[in-house]
């Protein structure tokens, strides 16, 4: 938003702005925050930045846990969800050395920076371009406790078709698809949320009512570079999550929040770009159009799909929403127009700029920058080792992959059906991201062992539904 300092001046000026707000993004995904008085505003600020307990974040153990965030200028957004008007900040995460401070190596938002800087060194593209779709629920109420003596959850929709609170017009299971008004009752605060997302410059191709019925939605934005929409997501769901909030109504990206309804994915469709032009565009006699660069890239994402879903889809949760059914892709392949492959090819992007694929197995419960950076990086070793995803027998299945035979099943290759499969396969499959030390190994066990013990804890709950199968025994 801002090239220089005096520019910031002049708009915390003129624009009687009060508060500064700096927004630090945790290893798992979340933000923590601290603000200060706009008339503290000082180079020193965006030259020396604030200190902090990095152990706290998820990124660092106690004993070398001092670590320095400096805002960076260009992502100042004005925040609506203050009542004194105040200028929101992103930034890097520094650590402190015998030298002096350096950017930390396991800092997310490095990390995808490192890996555009790859893809540019390799001299193959110059930009990774990305158009994340993002899903969600925005329920009227919830209710959990997980107590020794009680445990368990309660969700209210007022569209939902159980509900009675809805002047009789409910959205049925798995209904929802681009249902209108009077059915779809949160359409203005989609709108209202679309027009936010406008406001802090990220373009919004369209929003609608997602397939579920008790109040599921989509908002996708227009394609734009890697690095953009990596702070663009921390920044939109940010805003999805807030203007619920001030409706009196809760906004979640869980993957699975009810059994028997669609799960929240978060597709990721991809190109390369080359001084302005897709470099996946290719013959008409190749696979839909695509470039061998393309197809090779496509190649590294599905032979390393196994390890990406640990940082993809990096909660117990996702795994429940990864079933047969429910448009959820559970087979390692690709495929036009087909939605229960892990990679589709959009059967309407045939104008040769348009030429792409997305990721759908994902999801929302992680650290968007490492979501991207690992499916840039999975790329990149395709394209370096010209894997053709033909010849690798992943397709194309142009078929629902829900209806093979016992025999065509047998051939294909599944997903991790829970965290602790897609940890092991990280564990066991790394390489590729170590890659000009764009990834470390530090930051990739990190990640596994601070997942494991939320899959732990997770599994040594009772569930409520064992009391069903086991109460009687």
């Amino acid at each position: 938003m801002f090239k220089n300092l005096e520019e910031l001046k002049s708009y915390v000026e003129g624009n009687n702005i009060e508060m500064l707000d700096f927004k630090i993004t945790e290893l798992n995904g979340r933000w923590r925050h601290l603000t200060v008085p706009a008339a503290r505003l000082s180079k020193e600020i965006f030259e020396s930045g604030f200190g902090f307990d990095g152990s706290n974040y998820g990124y660092a153990t106690i004993e070398a846990s001092d670590m320095i965030f400096i805002p960076d200028l260009g992502t100042a957004f004005l925040d609506p969800f203050w009542e004194r008007p105040t200028l929101s900040f992103l930034g890097n995460i520094y650590e402190i050395t015998d030298e002096g401070k350096k950017l930390f190596n396991q800092d997310a938002r490095t990390i995808l920076s490192r890996a555009v800087n790859k893809l540019k060194n390799t001299g193959i593209a110059d930009q990774f371009i990305i158009g994340p779709e993002f899903e969600f629920h925005i329920f009227d109420e919830i209710y959990f406790q997980n107590k020794a003596n009680n445990s368990g959850y309660y969700i209210n929709s007022r569209q939902a078709e159980w509900n009675n609170d809805n002047a009789g017009f409910k959205i049925s299971g798995d209904d929802g698809y681009h249902k209108d008004a009077p059915h779809d009752l949160n359409r203005n605060i989609r709108s209202e949320i679309s027009l936010a997302i406008e406001n802090i410059g990220i373009d919004v191709k369209y929003h609608h009512h997602e397939v579920g019925g008790p109040g599921q939605h989509e908002i996708e934005v227009k394609m734009a570079d890697a690095l953009t929409l990596g702070d663009g997501s921390m920044k939109i769901k940010y805003l999805i999550k807030n203007i619920a909030h001030k409706h009196g109504k809760i906004a979640t990206f869980m993957p699975k929040p009810m059994y028997g309804e669609a799960g929240n994915g978060f597709h990721v469709h991809m190109q390369l770009f080359k001084n302005g032009k897709s470099i996946f565009a290719g013959p008409e006699d190749n696979y839909a159009g695509l470039s061998d660069i393309a197809l090779n890239f496509m190649g590294g994402v599905l032979k390393h799909t196994p390890a990406l879903m640990a940082l993809n889809a990096p909660s117990t949760n996702s795994y429940k929403r990864l079933v047969r059914g429910f448009e959820a892709p559970v087979v390692i392949c690709f495929a036009s127009s087909n939605r229960s492959a892990v990679i589709r090819i959009p059967g309407y992007a045939t104008a040769p700029e348009k030429r792409r694929f997305e990721f759908r197995p994902g999801d929302a419960s992680g650290n968007p920058y490492l979501n991207f950076a690992s499916l840039l990086m999975a790329g990149l070793d395709g394209i370096e080792k010209k894997l053709d995803p033909i010849a690798m027998g992943m397709g194309p299945y142009d078929k629902n992959m829900y209806e093979l035979s016992p025999n065509e099943a047998a051939k294909l290759t599944f997903l991790p059906q829970n965290l602790n499969e897609s940890l092991d396969a990280l564990k066991n499959d790394h390489n590729f991201l170590l890659k000009d030390n764009v990834f470390t190994k530090e930051l990739a066990f990190n990640w596994i062992d601070m997942k494991k013990e939320e899959s732990k804890i997770i599994n040594n709950y009772p569930h409520p539904k064992e009391f069903d199968y086991y109460l009687d025994i």
